[in-house]
């Protein structure tokens, strides 16, 4: 199924609508402020393997982001985060990046595995943070390319409905999608690592 709904000002019955897939166990394939991302609701273990087949990857192996509304709710699915960490997030953030941090023990539970870090992001886009708000919890996702083959079926909500409408349960459309991943930052040792440099700039933050 592929439903549109608009950035500018997103349609709260459309929102609910993908809201109650996700809350039974569903996969969807929704915006961001970088490329479109896969997502589930993080509770649902069915969920999360139907993602890893799709992908083609072990859970174990997989590196998940968490998406979440804000920053008040991280510190349950992280370890405590120091001030001026902090400080840098909440400048960065709502932004193209996605920030790694060692893992709570609620990390393991949720994912199955002994995955010790998390990644966190907070997109800069209304249509994910307001799915994520009216789910009360954070959706778990990873992004539709691989890294060395952004294409155009990831940029083209038509084009990626097309390619995934037999593996997912919803495809929003909420405009053309990015060509450019989010710039990964490891923050698991206390210093601000880049791992990937993409499409946001830490270096303006810091």
């Amino acid at each position: 199924m592929l439903i549109k709904i608009y950035p500018e000002n997103p349609n709260e019955k459309m929102i609910q609508q993908v809201v109650d897939v996700l809350k039974k166990g569903g996969v969807i394939i929704y915006p961001t402020d970088t490329v479109y991302g896969l997502g589930c609701d993080i509770t649902n273990q069915r969920a999360i393997e139907r993602i890893c087949k799709i992908r083609g990857i072990k859970p174990e192996k997989a590196n998940f982001s968490f998406i979440c509304y804000d920053l008040r709710h991280i510190s349950d699915y992280t370890k405590p985060i120091d001030n001026e960490t902090y400080r840098i997030l909440k400048k960065a953030l709502p932004g193209p990046f996605t920030f790694i941090f060692n893992a709570s023990k609620n990390v393991p539970k949720l994912l199955s595995s002994n995955k010790k870090t998390v990644g966190i992001r907070v997109p800069d886009n209304s249509i994910a943070r307001c799915i994520v708000k009216m789910l009360e919890n954070p959706i778990m996702s990873t992004s539709i390319h691989d890294d060395d083959e952004i294409v155009e079926y990831s940029t083209d909500p038509e084009l990626i409905h097309e390619k995934y409408e037999d593996l997912v349960d919803l495809v929003i459309d909420g405009g053309y999608g990015d060509n450019q991943p989010s710039t990964v930052v490891d923050c698991s040792e206390g210093e601000f690592e880049i791992l990937r440099q993409g499409k946001g700039d830490l270096d303006i933050f810091l």
